[in-house]
């Protein structure tokens, strides 16, 4: 039996399957309150994993259960640790409650920039739902099941000088050196790629997992986690935002063979 949780701060479809697809970068919402300190191009958040819930809307057909946020990352990041601590030290990253663009530009006008007391009260409205949900059902999925699979969806633009250098492959998975699956899951991933034609991918490149693949990947208790993150010219517009059908369609496919994998 399928069921479905809706809060003002995300939404969870319950699947029949081990799988679990949490997409954190899919909300655009930006409540006026934290809107209006910030610069014109910021409110549009440009750094949004874009139509990446549309992309990975094939998985509950497949019977994958699904959580997907409402708002933006520059409200709250929610693949990051409450406390901030940095995933990639010694790299441009962005943190909790971001201040800079994905462009180097900032988010907020000057001497806006969230408060402490403004931060944690984002944790509790926005990221502690989020992760409580996260972990109940990868809890239901693995009594279940007696295991679980978590499926981290991420996109981004292809090039982006702020955080890496040249050209992002377009296919980018994660598995935090090994760590967050067990070692036949990485190898059916990384061979299932390896027989993709038309896109090039990498293995705990520049993106090795985020703090979700991080936390909640146990392979030693039944929890496989993965992150994949794929470069946005490979389903639509990286200047319009726009989806582009047929790349889309293209890529789902690959998507869908992935999935299939993990199952």
């Amino acid at each position: 039996m399928t069921a479905a949780s809706m809060t003002n701060t995300f939404q969870l479809h319950r699947g029949t399957t081990p799988l679990l697809v949490s997409l954190p970068h899919d909300g655009s919402a930006i409540p006026d309150d934290i809107a209006r300190h910030m610069h014109p191009r910021a409110r549009s958040a440009p750094d949004t994993d874009w139509h990446v819930a549309r992309l990975y809307g094939f998985a509950r057909d497949i019977g994958a259960s699904m959580l997907v946020p409402t708002y933006s990352r520059y409200v709250i990041d929610l693949n990051r640790p409450p406390d901030d601590v940095s995933l990639y030290p010694g790299q441009n990253t962005t943190g909790l409650c971001p201040i800079v663009q994905f462009s180097g530009e900032p988010v907020y006008v000057e001497d806006r920039t969230p408060a402490p007391d403004e931060i944690q009260a984002r944790i509790d409205t926005y990221w502690r739902p989020y992760h409580a949900a996260l972990a109940a059902e990868l809890r239901r999925l693995r009594e279940a099941h007696g295991r679980a699979v978590l499926w981290e969806g991420h996109s981004i633009r292809g090039e982006c000088p702020f955080l890496f250098e040249g050209r992002l492959p377009d296919f980018n998975l994660g598995t935090a050196g090994g760590a967050s699956c067990s070692p036949g899951v990485q190898a059916r991933l990384a061979a299932t790629l390896s027989h993709t034609a038309g896109y090039d991918f990498v293995v705990n490149g520049r993106f090795k997992g985020g703090y979700i693949t991080r936390h909640y990947g146990d392979p030693a208790n039944g929890i496989d986690a993965v992150q994949l993150e794929i470069s946005q010219r490979i389903y639509m517009d990286e200047d319009s935002f726009a989806w582009d059908e047929a790349r889309a369609a293209r890529a789902q496919g690959v998507l869908r063979t992935l999935l299939e994998a993990v199952l």
